[in-house]
């Protein structure tokens, strides 16, 4: 079964937009779980342009799926890490100043940093997903950091999907035999919706995990929160 995490960020990015509590990222949270989502996801950024520190902390107890923090692995992350110790800790290399996450890591260059990381984030009981694009040369190097799993930045999936769905989905799946072969788990995440989501899964049926944020909020406000996470979940029912 692939579990389908919602990311929150734009419900905190509305939130923000006014300075008041509305909508209560809480609550939003705790009924996303409620309406089947069987993780959350959040990516507090340093300058708390949606996601900030205080939320991590309200949320750490009152999720009861799978809370996983994306960000850039940083000191302040890592303490944000230590403190909230949620389920899985994802590591994407994007600078403070990026819009959104555009590219996975390096493993090669950075393979030394990322171990060094990891062991830390596994010293806090925390499962670990490295941000990772669909090239092979990556994954036996991100095996050698120790990571649990890689998440695959499936972008270049999304944006070729209409043209020839075929193509753009076969350098995933010639990866996720590598990561399975590795033994390692397998997410992914980035401009996955209604459209493409099935194909994903279909070419790829042991996904451990989609994380799914900004398509998934602005389908809701067509066919409501509730409704939406379960037209998302039956993409991945196949």
């Amino acid at each position: 079964m692939t579990k389908l995490s919602v990311n929150i960020n734009k419900i905190a990015t509305l939130r923000n937009a006014r300075g008041a509590n509305n909508p209560d990222l809480v609550k939003v949270a705790l009924d996303a779980e409620r309406f089947g989502a069987q993780g959350i996801t959040v990516h507090p950024r340093p300058d708390e342009r949606h996601i900030r520190y205080s939320d991590v902390m309200a949320l750490k107890n009152r999720i009861t799926t799978e809370f996983n923090i994306e960000g850039y692995p940083d000191r302040r992350y890592l303490e944000i890490i230590r403190e909230a110790r949620p389920a899985q800790a994802t590591l994407v290399p994007d600078p403070p100043e990026a819009l959104t996450s555009n590219t996975g890591w390096d493993t090669i260059s950075h393979q030394d940093m990322l171990r060094d990381i990891i062991a830390e984030l596994h010293d806090y009981g925390v499962r670990t997903s490295i941000f990772i694009n669909p090239e092979a040369r990556y994954f036996e190097a991100a095996k050698a950091t120790g990571t649990d799993r890689v998440e695959l930045y499936t972008e270049p999936y999304a944006s070729g999907y209409s043209k020839d769905r075929e193509t753009a989905v076969a350098p995933y799946v010639e990866v996720a035999k590598l990561a399975r072969e590795l033994g390692l788990g397998l997410n992914a995440g980035h401009d996955l919706d209604l459209h493409n989501l099935k194909f994903l899964k279909e070419n790829i049926p042991y996904l451990d995990e989609v994380s799914i944020g900004h398509a998934l909020v602005c389908d809701a406000l067509y066919y409501g929160l509730e409704n939406t996470i379960q037209m998302y979940r039956r993409q991945l029912d196949v």
